[in-house]
Parts: structure tokens; C-alpha cells; sequence
């Protein structure tokens, strides 16, 4: 096989902790769910050339991809980690992603088309790497000496940051929980060697800061902590699994605790918006769960619903966790994390401002859970422009069952 340069990924590692988590789940209690996953750039119009460019070397590094296998240490790494079953290990020892589950398009207008169908303990393990393959191929017609001069010099911006945060905190009083970020950027990265560099650059300068990251290789290789519960897509496939409609959030929040027996507690609320989730988050729930994650809205409005939920409920707040992780910088964390300290506890997840903050525009490309089982699935974003589904009519049903008015 031939690739016009080194393959992307060379790890099955290079991946996010989600990813695991999420297949463990499906593997153990759904393994014959089928899944479509569709993905789209929502900001082609400002890509500096057309993403068809790169369908040649794209097609060649998913065949580099499904020759990878996980090696022994990787494997034993993961049997490290408390939460992942040995069954489960198991399976990953026999694991090979298949070519035939994916397939790659272009049309005249210059756009790509990536799309996944096939079970979903195969489907849904794709979807980081390809976004991360897509980008490094992307910024790779676009890298020279001067942009990485750039990066690395807002790089250094970043851990200036850091230091003034880090002695901002030495005022806290014993009871202030501390401000605290994790790489989440995989999926949006400049490139792999570039989200290593900057991850490794952050957690020495300020380790009790940046002591996580989403990247379950990195996390190995730093001896960080791996981050990650759940994603859109666990909580989607529930619309489309033996439940009702109405049900499936309550389904998938169940599903995970049997999973999972209190580990990974962060629920994710915006599949079909704050409101709707809160309705289903229950005393049962909201005492299970460590916290919640946000992903789109006003973050402000949802961590002030989040605590009022909690207040309600007779929860003492300050025992619970807000992971927030839409669109966030070093300095819209630490605003956040000033406004709720001494409230409830936070964490901030920042993807594309850390592994990609180069100077150049990034691509905002996603790949999303469509359908399953033959369904059509989709989230109701707190973020008008996030939700992806083609079936307008499903879109509307969904809206009725579960509350929520169409974004103005």
C-alpha cells in the first residue's frame, strides 16, 4: 500500500476515552445495534481550498487505519484502567476496524462526504480518527515554518496563562475546588505530533491545571489522566432501541449506570436540550451522577439551571461537578470558573483552541449518528445550527415528544 506520506494514526490508542466507554457499553448490552454516521463541514465556505482536494490521500489513510491492531502494552494499559472489563480487553485484542464500513465522496461543488454504516461496535469507533485525519490533511497544504512560529507563540501565550491562574489560585481558601482543564482536542487537532507538543507543554507547566486529556494514547504516554464518559451518540441510539421515544433519555442514563456502577458519572443534557434532559433528571439520577457536561447554550444560563435543578432536588450543589466543554479558551474557562466557585464544582474540556490555535481559520467539520436500526436519530441542540438529521418530519416528532420549540 501506498500513501503520499506517514499514516495519521498509528495507534488505535489515538483516540478519545468516549470512544471506549461508549463501545464497552454497546458491546456489552446492544452488540447487534446498527448505526449510520454522515459527515459534514458547517463552515466550507471559509476553508482556504475545497476538502475534495483531499480525497485521494484520505482514502489511503483509511486503509492505513484498518490494518491497525492494539498492540500488548496498549491492551494491558487499558486493563489499568478500572472502569474497562477484562471481557472487554478481550475483544479489543481481536479488533480490527473494516475497510468496507466506510466509504468516501465528492461532488461538483467540491465538497466531501464521508459515510459510515455498519454495526456500531465497529461504526462509532471511526468517527475521532477521521476527523483527525481530515484535518491533518487539510492543514497540511497550509503548514510552513511561519505557522508554527504563530502557534507557538500563542502556545507560550497559553502557558503564561496558566502561571497567572496558578497563582491567582494560591489566594483560594482551602474550600475553593480549583480550577481545572483537560485536552479535548483530538478530533479538531493541527496535527497529532502538534496536539502532543502542546498537551505536553501545558500539563509540565502547570500539571495540577492540565492534568487530563481526552486522548487515551497521550494519557499513556504523559501518564495523565484519561477524560471521557459519554457522547451524543450513546444517548441518540436510545431513540431508535426497544423504548419509548419519550423514554430513551431515562433508557440511556439507566443503561450506563449498569454499566458503569458510579463510575464515569458526568451526564451529557443537551441531546435534546437542557430543559427536556432536566425533566428526565430525576432525585434517582441527579444522586447517581457526579455531575453534567455542557456542550451547547449559554453556559452561564445552563450552569445556573444545572444548580436551581440540584437546589430542588435537596442535592447540595457544591457536591456536584459542571464539565463545560463548547467552544471554550483558557480565558472563557477561568470567567466560568470564577463565576460558579464557592457553587458547585467545575471542569472545562477545550478541544480546537488548544490543538489548533495557529493563526490559520480551522475547518468545523463533524461526524455525526443519523440513524439507527434503521431510524432516523438526532440531537436538539442548545445551539441553533448544530443539529444534523436530513428527516424533517422525525425532527419535528421529536421536538413534540420531548417539549422543545423550534429555535427562533
Amino acid at each position: 500500500m501506498t500513501v503520499s506520506y506517514a499514516p495519521i494514526i498509528t495507534s488505535l490508542l489515538d483516540n478519545d476515552l468516549y470512544k471506549f466507554t461508549m463501545l464497552q457499553a454497546m458491546l456489552h448490552q446492544f452488540p447487534q445495534t446498527h448505526g449510520v454516521y454522515r459527515f459534514r463541514c458547517r463552515n466550507n465556505k471559509d476553508a482556504a481550498y475545497p476538502l475534495a482536494d483531499i480525497q485521494k490521500d484520505l482514502e489511503q489513510q483509511l486503509d492505513s487505519l484498518c490494518e491497525l491492531r492494539f498492540l500488548p502494552d496498549e491492551l494491558e494499559y487499558l486493563r489499568s484502567l478500572r472502569f474497562i472489563r477484562s471481557d472487554f480487553v478481550d475483544y479489543l485484542e481481536l479488533f480490527k476496524l473494516k475497510r468496507r464500513f466506510i466509504t468516501v465522496s465528492t461532488d461538483d461543488k467540491g465538497r466531501l462526504f464521508i459515510d459510515i454504516e455498519g454495526p456500531m461496535i465497529q461504526a462509532m469507533f471511526f468517527e475521532v480518527f477521521v476527523l483527525a485525519i481530515v484535518n491533518e490533511l487539510y492543514f497540511n497544504a497550509l503548514s510552513n515554518d511561519s505557522v508554527i512560529e504563530e502557534g507557538q507563540r500563542r502556545l507560550d501565550e497559553k502557558v503564561a496563562l496558566l502561571h497567572q491562574y496558578a497563582e491567582a489560585q494560591t489566594q483560594y481558601g482551602h474550600d475553593t475546588p480549583p480550577f481545572i482543564v483537560a485536552d479535548f482536542g483530538t478530533r479538531r487537532r493541527f496535527s497529532r505530533r502538534w496536539q502532543a507538543h502542546v498537551v505536553e507543554t501545558l500539563h509540565k507547566a502547570e500539571p495540577k491545571i492540565v492534568g487530563g486529556t481526552s486522548n487515551v494514547y497521550l494519557a499513556k504516554q504523559l501518564g495523565m489522566t484519561p477524560i471521557g464518559t459519554m457522547a451524543h451518540e450513546f444517548m441518540q441510539a436510545f431513540q431508535a432501541l426497544d423504548v419509548r421515544l419519550r423514554d430513551s433519555q431515562k433508557a440511556a442514563l439507566e443503561a450506563w449506570v449498569h454499566e458503569y456502577r458510579g463510575d464515569l458519572g458526568i451526564a451529557l443534557t443537551d441531546v435534546v436540550g437542557m430543559d427536556a434532559f432536566l425533566r428526565d433528571f430525576d432525585l434517582y439520577f441527579a444522586k447517581l451522577f457526579d455531575g453534567l457536561r455542557h456542550d451547547s447554550g449559554d453556559p452561564y444560563i445552563w450552569g445556573d439551571k444545572a444548580i436551581a435543578h440540584y437546589e430542588k432536588l435537596k442535592i447540595d450543589p457544591k457536591t456536584k461537578i459542571l464539565t463545560f466543554s463548547d467552544g471554550l479558551d483558557l480565558e472563557k474557562a477561568w470567567e466560568l470558573h470564577q463565576y460558579f466557585k464557592g457553587r458547585i464544582r467545575t471542569s472545562f474540556g477545550i478541544g480546537t483552541n488548544l490543538t489548533n490555535d495557529m493563526g490559520i481559520t480551522p475547518i468545523n467539520i463533524v461526524l455525526k449518528l443519523v440513524e439507527c436500526n434503521g431510524q432516523p436519530v438526532a440531537k436538539l441542540s442548545d445551539s441553533p445550527g448544530k443539529t444534523m438529521i436530513n428527516n424533517d418530519t422525525y425532527l419535528a416528532y421529536l421536538r413534540q415528544v420531548f417539549e422543545v420549540d423550534e429555535p427562533e
